[in-house]
């Protein structure tokens, strides 16, 4: 093993102070790691430059990417993110109806405007390089900005995007340094239920006790339901999306056909009328189901658009928490403002505990960091949410990672298309039966801890092939041909 990944490990190790806002952010897709990341290192650089004022004085930039990045990036779109990110966009406001004529321009004019005032000479077939036999050892997912100053002095900083648009530079130990001394420190699930039990409080409430840190409750309150927001038109947009996802693959949305189908004579005008029609379909088991999968499809069918999205915890993995939640609301009495903000509360913590323990990059642990770490969010939150326990909440996660130990990532030609869509799906039906499991059963009887699940997952990241770790050169990313490729 390479000493980075020691290294990565060693920091995971130290009390790291996480929001709910580092672990759902508003973004675009396709990718948290491979683009939203670049975007927001791009961003930081540009920044970083203004800070020392130093951005009026540069002449040319070129961009390095190695590793996962330079063998997914074109998929991911991540060359798109670092050009955005180095013009001054913004992932969360940024009109993503205008990335490509942006883009356009750019490749057309071979100018770039830094910082969104300071235009330089940029080609990006030239200035963004992708180097494929390359890598860093302090995660796979890095890139290299190298800058040249009139005068003839040269500047070069590296940042790693290690998932979940999580970004650290290098020499940093943390992608989410802060001086906030939170009330009830968390880094494991023992840690989680020891306050648990010392406060009585449960899950979501221990949560936002810790999120006053950062601002007032009503903020936070405030926050999440834009974030749900977010989530729901997401879900609406790609339940009505017909046609073919960009990249080559000629794959078809399904979501919208499923749609159409589950709702055959049924009227209405707007996402509140939608939903009605939905529960007035009745709840038969594979109706619901059905259901589930819709809104999975959905959303990963926009993230894969360079749509709207919220990672959750990353782009990939981004349908599984929004599939679930929206079960909650529409067939289990879930359609509260205060039900929804409980239910994104606990996610988060479960899922900010994978994050300091493991990871949640596909490049470091395969898709179980993914899939695995977002069905393990929706599991708990929707347990505590049903009325279960805190025990049975932390038990659902365990259930519903210990399911999906060893899934690797293996995107057939780089994109977010094909298996990554269809594992949304299989991600929240496996957090609902997770939860069911734990809701009817025993923690005490438990032989597994979410603990030593989270454990074993690092384990098997880390013996994992790099084959299997987002660079397409593993698995059905090289059995199955694209021409025949469909999904």
């Amino acid at each position: 093993m390479l000493p980075g990944h020691f290294y990565f490990k060693s920091i995971r190790l130290k009390h790291e102070a996480i929001s709910v806002f580092d672990m759902f952010k508003i973004g675009v897709g396709p990718s948290s790691s491979h683009t939203l990341g670049p975007w927001r290192a791009a961003q930081l650089f540009t920044a970083s430059l203004e800070q020392k004022k130093l951005l009026d004085a540069v002449l040319s930039i070129e961009v390095l990417l190695y590793g996962s990045l330079a063998k997914t990036g074109v998929g991911h779109g991540t060359d798109v993110a670092v050009q955005l990110g180095l013009s001054g966009d913004d992932p969360v406001t940024f009109d993503v109806n205008a990335i490509d004529p942006k883009i356009r321009d750019i490749k057309e004019m071979r100018k770039l405007l830094l910082g969104g005032r300071h235009e330089i000479d940029f080609t990006p077939s030239d200035d963004i390089e992708f180097l494929m036999t390359e890598s860093l050892p302090f995660h796979p997912n890095a890139l290299t900005f190298l800058v040249q100053l009139k005068g003839g002095e040269s500047i070069a900083e590296t940042y790693y995007s290690v998932g979940g648009g999580f970004v650290v530079r290098e020499g940093e130990e943390s992608s989410n340094c802060t001086d906030v001394t939170l009330p009830f420190p968390i880094n494991t699930s023992d840690e989680l239920l020891h306050w648990c039990r010392t406060t009585g409080l449960s899950i979501h409430e221990v949560v936002l006790e810790n999120e006053q840190a950062w601002r007032s409750e009503a903020e936070t309150r405030a926050g999440l339901l834009n974030i749900w927001r977010v989530m729901k038109e997401c879900i609406y947009r790609g339940s009505h999306a017909e046609g073919y996802l960009p990249g080559g693959l000629n794959v078809k949305r399904r979501a919208a056909a499923l749609n159409k189908k589950l709702l055959t004579g049924k009227h209405y005008t707007d996402y509140d009328s939608w939903i009605k029609a939905i529960v007035e379909g009745g709840s038969q088991f594979n109706y619901i189901l059905d259901w589930v999968s819709c809104f999975a499809l959905a959303v990963n069918e926009e993230n894969a658009s360079f749509g709207r999205v919220v990672t959750a915890p990353t782009n990939g993995a981004a349908g599984v928490i929004p599939a679930v939640l929206q079960y909650f609301v529409l067939f289990c009495n879930g359609n509260d403002d205060n039900k929804i903000i409980d239910f994104m509360l606990t996610a988060s913590e479960v899922g900010s505990i994978f994050k300091k323990g493991a990871t949640i990059s596909a490049a470091m642990g395969g898709c179980q960091a993914e899939i695995g770490v977002s069905s393990a969010m929706a599991a708990a939150a929707l347990t505590e949410s049903l009325g279960g326990t805190q025990r049975q909440a932390l038990m659902a996660a365990e259930i519903a990672m210990e399911h999906h130990l060893g899934m690797t990532c293996d995107p057939i030609g780089g994109l977010v298309q094909i298996p990554c869509i269809e594992r949304n799906t299989m991600g929240a039906i496996k957090a609902i039966t997770a939860s069911q499991l734990a809701m009817q059963s025993t923690p005490d009887f438990a032989r597994v801890t979410l603990d030593g699940v989270i454990r074993t997952m690092w384990d098997t990241a880390l013996d994992m092939n790099s084959k299997y770790k987002e660079t397409a050169d593993g698995g059905l990313a090289v059995n199955v041909p694209l021409s025949l490729s469909e999904c």
